[in-house]
């Protein structure tokens, strides 16, 4: 028996701010593998995401398989990540107050 080995190349690619994108789209790698890990099937990642071809949704969720450890390091600092903007946001623009000045102006007939 003859072994070939074949090099695939995976769908994704850095962009400038660090973010692993899909396919050639603005689909993050988190999105497909949250949603993986979440219970969806390939099929209904690309019926959610259709500009995310099917097979490169295998590829991004084998490559996924293959390098676990490196993805979830990359996927846990995304998530802290976004807890910091998350806060950062809600100081500087405290919804509560936003909520308050909304409601005294529909109390008060202004548009």
């Amino acid at each position: 028996m003859v072994v070939t080995k074949v090099t695939e190349i995976v769908p994704i690619k850095k962009n400038r701010d660090g973010v692993i994108l899909v396919s050639n789209t603005r689909v993050t790698l988190d999105t497909i593998i949250g949603a993986f890990n979440d219970g969806a099937t390939a099929e209904e990642i690309a019926y959610q995401y259709p500009s995310v071809p099917l097979a490169d949704i295998y590829s991004v969720i084998g490559y996924y398989l293959r390098q676990k450890k490196q993805v979830d390091t990359y996927l846990r600092r995304r998530e802290k990540q976004a807890r910091e903007i998350r806060a950062m946001n809600e100081k500087r623009f405290n919804s509560s107050e936003i909520r308050d000045r909304l409601i005294a102006r529909a109390r008060s007939g202004k548009r």
